[in-house]
């Protein structure tokens, strides 16, 4: 059974940094696409970026060249570096492999000042 945790949420003034931690099991990691999502108050799920099971990465433009996203592999974890964050980036972020999933917990992040 696929299992995501995530973590490394927090509250953070706008202009700073947090990096998201996910810890997935239950599947074969290295051989998935991880994707991280976020979702605000009121609104549906939105795909922030992705990493392929090589190491490359897309992102929405929104988050473009201030979120990165990487992969251990060893570690079964998948990153969310996410720099200048701004208020409109407060959500709840979830991570997700491109196979059948349950959504995990989620962590919270909040920029305000």
């Amino acid at each position: 059974q696929v299992q995501l945790v995530e973590s490394g949420g927090g509250l953070v003034q706008p202009g700073g940094s947090l990096r998201l931690s996910c810890v997935g099991s239950g599947f074969t990691f290295s051989s998935a696409a991880m994707r991280w999502f976020r979702q605000a108050p009121g609104k549906v799920h939105e795909l922030v970026g992705v990493i392929s099971r090589y190491g490359s990465t897309n992102y929405v433009d929104s988050v473009k060249d201030r979120f990165t996203i990487s992969r251990d592999n060893a570690r079964n974890t998948v990153y969310l570096q996410m720099n200048n964050l701004k208020p409109e980036d407060t959500a709840v972020y979830y991570c997700a492999p491109d196979i059948p999933f349950n959504w995990g917990q989620g962590t919270q992040v909040t920029v305000s000042s």
